[in-house]
């Protein structure tokens, strides 16, 4: 999976969820599940930061804009 693909991460984080709620995941798979789910976590809120990073300086560009004119 292409590390950046926020929506791939967040689905597939979502079906392990679903399956650890549902309890159809057997003990020896919940080490593995819950290990590629702190991953996804991690992809998702790095993609998250980078995003809000990027939308600040969007705004602030904008607010520079503004204040020039």
């Amino acid at each position: 999976m292409n590390e950046s693909n926020y929506v791939e991460a967040f689905e597939e984080l979502q079906e392990i969820v679903g399956e650890m709620e549902t309890g159809n995941i057997n003990i020896d798979e919940l080490a593995i599940k819950v290990k590629r789910a702190a991953e996804l976590i991690k992809i998702c809120k790095s993609k998250l930061k980078a995003t809000e990073l990027d939308v600040q300086k969007i705004l602030d560009e904008l607010d520079d804009v503004t204040e020039n004119n």
